[in-house]
């Protein structure tokens, strides 16, 4: 059984703990044994967002190559008074949160409306919703903000205790992409079985578009994202005790055709052996050998519709950015 601690942070700022330091530890262990005795070796995503990955990230969407932040805001700034018309939330849950900089277009528009009410936060990064969810308080004053630390492949149902007024899930910033067919089908199912009428599902989407725009947004030239990908080994460096020399390991974003995705990747430079301590582990890579450390799918319109429906939703809204780069779809339950 999982235990979770809530800490009352002001009368309208509550952090609720899922993820507590030896809950992250225990499933960084597993996560880095798992992956890194596989072949091919994998590491998840979710271990570049410490303090210092989340700052990372916040920059990469500020770099001239990282189109998707600025498509997604150029939607939200040109519709998001639409989408609060068709889904008058009282609660917004925003799963992947980060810094919410973006998200305060919507919920502009839903305050504008007088529907809002809540705001739950959802996030690995204790620091970044502490940040956030005061910033948010001071913004929407009466607000109720109600921060979640926690991975939302194992606690979605933190957020599935049915509150007043109807719900919209916001799941922006195409992080969709980041988990295979599999995982999406799962996740989705998850959500559209809590969801009740009138309850909807934002979903932000980066679109298959030509293959040198997608790759230049994961290797920019000033090198961010490289240092990004290589914060994994930092973590598991300090985490676990392991001697990773990052100097011996090369960024690479490689474009799969056949899965029409991102692969962000972490090449050996030369034959060599690294120790993780608390595993009791010595990890050997070849010279070239590459570990996995994040896939970002692109979509078709076509395709979003077939998974959606597979979960059980039907489409609400579709936009797109002027370029059409990137959409925001709105589902609700039939």
């Amino acid at each position: 059984m999982e235990l979770s601690s809530t800490e009352v942070v002001s009368p309208a700022i509550s952090v609720e703990l899922l993820l507590p330091p030896e809950d992250l530890v225990a499933a960084l262990r597993h996560d880095v044994k798992e992956g890194l005795t596989s072949s091919p070796k994998w590491l998840p995503p979710k271990w570049f967002y410490d303090d210092r990955g989340s700052e990372l990230f916040d920059t990469i969407t500020r770099l001239p190559e990282y189109y998707p932040t600025r498509c997604e805001r150029q939607i939200l700034a040109q519709h998001a008074s639409d989408i609060a018309g068709a889904c008058p939330a009282s609660t917004v849950v925003e799963l992947g949160s980060g810094t919410s900089d973006k998200t305060t277009l919507l919920l502009d528009a839903l305050a504008a409306g007088g529907s809002l009410r809540r705001f739950v936060p959802f996030d690995v990064s204790e620091a970044t919703l502490r940040s956030s969810a005061m910033r948010l308080a001071r913004r929407y004053p009466g607000l109720e903000v109600t921060a979640i630390v926690g991975d939302f492949e194992r606690h979605l149902h933190a957020v599935a205790t049915p509150v007043p007024g109807p719900r919209l899930v916001a799941f922006l910033g195409g992080t969709l992409g980041n988990l295979d067919v599999q995982q999406r089908a799962e996740l989705l199912q998850r959500v559209a079985m809590d969801m009740r009428a009138g309850d909807g599902l934002l979903l932000g989407t980066d679109l298959v578009k030509d293959v040198d725009r997608v790759v230049a947004a994961y290797d920019d030239a000033s090198g961010v994202t490289a240092q990004f990908n290589l914060n994994v080994l930092e973590v598991i460096n300090r985490q676990l005790g392991a001697d990773f020399d990052l100097g011996r390991f090369r960024h690479v974003a490689h474009w799969s055709r056949e899965h029409e995705w991102m692969e962000m990747r972490l090449r050996s430079t030369r034959a060599q052996s690294v120790c993780i301590a608390a595993l009791d582990l010595e990890v050997v890579f070849q010279e070239g050998e590459e570990v996995r450390t994040e896939i970002s799918a692109k979509f078709r319109r076509r395709d979003i519709e077939a998974e959606l429906a597979v979960a059980g939703l039907e489409l609400g809204g579709w936009w797109t950015d002027h370029d059409d780069e990137f959409a925001l779809s709105l589902w609700f339950r039939p």
